[in-house]
């Protein structure tokens, strides 16, 4: 079983009707369960995907995305109408399934968002704190955070990776050093 990282991720997202959607297949390889998996948990579901959580493809999309997408070659003679999931559908997807890989999968998106809330929280008091010393902290709090949310194993080059941020009023800079083994 693999830890699923943004890395993975960020490949099988394609841009479908104006969002950013991940396709069932690509979405059950994500899980670490079968499509048909991902599909049945939708159909006992239809609740918990709203509009806006899932979007069946048309039969001119799907023919696209085999026309486009070589991983999707299999769509061609598929009869089924392939599903594309939006980042809540995702999530709201992530709580059904049962799947160690899922589980892992989910409390890895509650924790990457609940360090982006706490790093935005730390952002805005950067914007009013006076302290040079509360200051400090709060900008080593930033880079941590930054580095946590990121990926733990950033390429270092040398010494370190330096994360240039530009928040319109604040310019955060943090430089990441690799521990020496």
């Amino acid at each position: 079983m693999n830890v699923v990282r943004i890395e993975d991720v960020q490949d099988r997202i394609i841009e479908l009707r104006g969002q950013r959607v991940l396709i069932d297949a690509d979405v059950a390889e994500i899980y670490g369960v079968e499509t048909r998996d991902i599909n049945k948990s939708v159909s006992n579901n239809p609740d918990k995907f709203p509009s806006g959580y899932v979007v069946e493809l048309s039969e001119d999309e799907k023919k696209e995305l085999g026309e486009n997408f070589h991983r999707f070659d299999r769509l061609k003679h598929s009869s089924a109408a392939p599903k594309a999931f939006t980042e809540k559908g995702l999530y709201m997807l992530a709580t059904i399934l049962k799947s160690k890989q899922a589980v892992l999968t989910t409390l890895m998106i509650i924790e990457t968002f609940t360090k982006i809330r706490e790093l935005s929280r730390t952002v805005k008091a950067l914007s009013v704190v006076k302290d040079d010393s509360e200051q400090k902290g709060l900008m080593q709090r930033s880079g941590e955070l930054i580095a946590q949310v990121l990926d733990e194993d950033l390429e270092t080059n040398g010494t370190g990776t330096t994360l240039e941020l530009n928040f319109a009023v604040l310019k955060f800079k943090h430089t990441i050093k690799k521990k020496g083994s």
